[in-house]
């Protein structure tokens, strides 16, 4: 592990970076490196490219906060490399951060772990615009992407299977729908003396919480605490904790699920772990986390003592 100059810990907040959820890391990247500062640390500001590891030797810091979003900087490359320098980084490792990104592997680590998941398969993307896979109404989106990027509904009307965006990569996921409501859990550490699974969100839209939904202002609106059955609160903080352990998830980890309220506890979905939610004051996970009386910053100084512990 590299030193700073003087005693105060240098921290490299990894942002930005080449996948489709750039400007969500710019954005949570730009946060984090503000709150850390305040928070005492010394902070330089690195925008993930193909010199990142050169950049990384240069600056040899004492950790790396890890505030990117997507694939390369969410699905264990970017991990692997860190692993590589022997440098100290924040939220989960190599093998949890790959699982976490590929939806279907995930959902199989979950059906072990006795999780509900809902029906999916993987599929040509040539397929899907030729048939039905799944009956009406289901989900297409990419296997290995955040933000709902890529999200296309077939509603139960549709007669013809959609069209796929030329984007979209050569196999897709196409999942069964769940109505009802968009719920998610945050988990700050997975250890016994962890804040653990901290409170549940209601994301309130009018329509399906896609990447407008979740990043433009006004898009959505977030009920925190949940108004829920006490039945359905407990299980999405038992789900989520849960799967934070079965991926081996460190740090800070957002489950989403839906939940069909008229089928009761068996209408609650586990739809997939995030393992690097989005870092911004306003995001998902830092507003859970004020819940339980912790600001940005000691979010993300927590964040940074984490990494050290786990090294």
């Amino acid at each position: 592990m590299g030193q700073s100059s003087g005693k105060t810990p240098l921290v490299a907040v990894l942002m930005g970076g080449p996948s489709a959820e750039r400007e969500v890391s710019l954005s949570s990247g730009r946060e984090c490196a503000t709150a850390l500062r305040g928070e005492g640390y010394e902070v330089v500001e690195l925008d993930a490219g193909p010199d990142l590891c050169e950049h990384l030797r240069d600056i040899s810091p004492d950790v790396v906060f890890n505030a990117l979003h997507g694939r390369w900087g969410e699905d264990g490359c970017v991990q692997g490399m860190l692993e590589w320098l022997r440098l100290p980084y924040t939220h989960s490792g190599v093998l949890a951060s790959a699982l976490a990104m590929d939806k279907q592997r995930s959902k199989e680590v979950f059906r072990s772990a006795g999780l509900p998941v809902v029906e999916s398969l993987i599929v040509d993307k040539s397929a899907v615009e030729a048939a039905h896979v799944l009956a009406p109404p289901y989900v297409v989106k990419p296997n290995n992407e955040g933000s709902s990027v890529g999200i296309y509904i077939v509603q139960e009307s549709a007669n013809a299977p959609p069209r796929l965006d030329a984007a979209m990569p050569a196999q897709v996921m196409v999942e069964q729908y769940v109505p009802g409501r968009e719920l998610t859990t945050t988990v700050v550490g997975g250890g016994d003396t962890d804040p653990g699974a901290v409170t549940v969100t209601d994301i309130l839209t009018d329509g399906w919480y896609d990447y407008d939904a979740k990043y433009k202002p006004g898009g959505s609106r977030h009920v925190v605490p949940a108004d829920l059955p006490r039945e359905i609160f407990d299980l999405c903080l038992e789900y989520a904790l849960r799967a934070h352990r079965a991926l081996g998830c460190r740090g800070v980890s957002r489950t989403d699920f839906r939940w069909d309220e008229a089928r009761g506890a068996e209408g609650l979905f586990l739809l997939e772990v995030n393992t690097q939610p989005g870092m911004t004051p306003t995001s998902l996970s830092p507003e859970q986390a004020g819940e339980i009386g912790m600001t940005f910053g000691q979010l993300c100084a927590w964040l940074v003592k984490d990494s050290s512990c786990n090294r």
